[in-house]
């Protein structure tokens, strides 16, 4: 059984910064990716950002210079840090944990910038 389980999502003002986490856990003995999604409201939900195995990252455009995606392999752990967040980074961000045969999503965390 794989769990995926993201936190760290809140309300923050425009300009401010959060850092959300996601740790996954079970049998796992091989990770090829793990990367952060978001859903606004009525909308699809869009990549944010991914990390492989070899540290290679993507980035959407609209995060590029604001968002800086890590990770902690010995505890199976990605971070997302957001900075200069904007009114439309408001979303649930959902954790994605991409094995060799099969891939899984977290619950989602919600994020609201507002002021």
């Amino acid at each position: 059984q794989v769990q995926v389980v993201e936190s760290g999502g809140g309300l923050v003002q425009p300009g401010g910064s959060l850092r959300l986490s996601c740790t996954a856990s079970g049998s796992i003995f091989s990770i090829r990716y793990m990367g952060w999604y978001r859903q606004a409201p009525g909308k699809q939900r869009d990549l944010v950002a991914t990390i492989t195995s070899n540290d290679s990252t993507n980035y959407a455009d609209s995060v590029k210079g604001r968002f800086t995606i890590s990770r902690d392999n010995a505890k199976k752990t990605v971070y997302l840090q957001m900075n200069g967040l904007k009114l439309e980074d408001t979303g649930v961000y959902y954790c994605r944990l991409g094995l060799p045969t099969s891939n899984y999503w977290g619950q989602g965390t919600q994020v609201t910038v507002s002021s």
